[in-house]
Formats: C-alpha cells, structure tokens, sequence
C-alpha cells in the first residue's frame, strides 16, 4: 500500500512524497498511549515515524525549552504546554515523519474504526 501510494503521489506531485502508513488499530493505540492525558488535546502531538526512534529523543535536540518529549512505539509524543506556534523545538525526526495533535489523533482513530 506503501509504494503505491508514493507512486501514485509522485505522478501527482512530480516529485518523492514520503508516505506514513497506520493501521486503525495502529493509531488507536497511539491515542491509548498518549503519556499526556491530563493535558489539553491541541497541545500534544504525535509524530508519527517509520525509522527505530532514539534511545533518548532530547539528544541534540534544538529549542528546547519547557516541551516534555516521551518516545512511543513508531512515534514521539510532545507536549507544548505554551502552545505550538510559541516553541523553538525542532525533534530531528520532523524530516522524516508527520506531526498530528491528539483532536486530529482522535478523530483518526474513530473514522478509521468503522472502516
């Protein structure tokens, strides 16, 4: 489904679109996950992954500040308790993944359960 989808996507775009892929189950478990619960939901994200994450996900890490990164299975879970648009934090993984808040987590999880 994978190379499909970035086949397809490179037709459309002309050019290599890095494709993440989540079973339903996958990103339930993510929502389940969240070692954030008891903050806001706009202000935990996921992201999302398809490489072995770091032993420590804050080694070399620019910008950071007051933001409480926990490693998941295939993702990093941050909390940004002064909002997104007001960190300095870069994770190195951003390249190479997709960031979701856990509004969009969530409704992820209950589209992708009844299909």
């Amino acid at each position: 489904m994978r190379s499909a989808l970035e086949d397809q996507l490179y037709v459309y775009a002309g050019k290599s679109v890095g494709v993440i892929v989540r079973t339903a189950t996958e990103i339930a478990d993510t929502l389940a996950r969240n070692p954030f619960t008891d903050s806001p939901d706009n202000r935990v994200m996921a992201l999302f992954v398809d490489r072995v994450l770091p032993a420590d996900p804050l080694d070399h890490v620019p910008g950071l500040k007051n933001e409480p990164v926990r490693s998941g299975k295939r993702e990093l879970f941050a909390l940004y308790p002064d909002g997104m648009a007001h960190t300095h934090l870069h994770l190195p993984l951003e390249k190479s993944g997709t960031a979701r808040n856990m509004n969009t987590v969530a409704k992820l999880a209950e589209i992708t359960a009844v299909m």
